[in-house]
C-alpha cells in the first residue's frame, strides 16, 4: 500500500493508524498466505458487484410499482378507516 492509500484509510477509521493498518495487514498476510489474499480479494470484489446488481435491480422493480399503481389520495385512504371504525 502507498502511503497516500493508507493516510486515506486511516482517515475513513478514526483511531487508526499506519501502524496499526500494517499490523493489520501483516496478521492476514500470515494467515491467509501471499496465494490465498488475491483469490480472496476476487471473492470480495465479485460480492460487492452482485450486491450492487441487486440493489440496482430493487430500484427498478421500485419505479416499476410506482408507475403500475394508481395515486393515493392521502385524504380518502382515511376516510376509509374511520369508517371501519366507526
Amino acid at each position: 500500500m502507498s502511503g497516500i492509500t493508507l493516510s486515506v484509510f486511516c482517515g475513513l477509521i478514526p483511531g487508526l493508524g499506519t501502524g496499526e493498518i500494517l499490523l493489520i495487514a501483516l496478521v492476514v498476510l500470515l494467515l491467509f498466505g501471499g496465494k490465498k489474499i488475491p483469490e480472496l480479494m476476487r471473492g470480495i470484489g465479485k460480492g460487492v458487484e452482485n450486491f450492487k446488481e441487486g440493489m440496482a435491480g430493487m430500484d427498478e422493480e421500485i419505479h416499476k410499482q410506482d408507475k403500475t399503481e394508481p395515486a393515493k389520495e392521502p385524504g380518502k385512504e382515511q376516510d376509509k378507516t374511520q369508517e371501519k371504525a366507526g
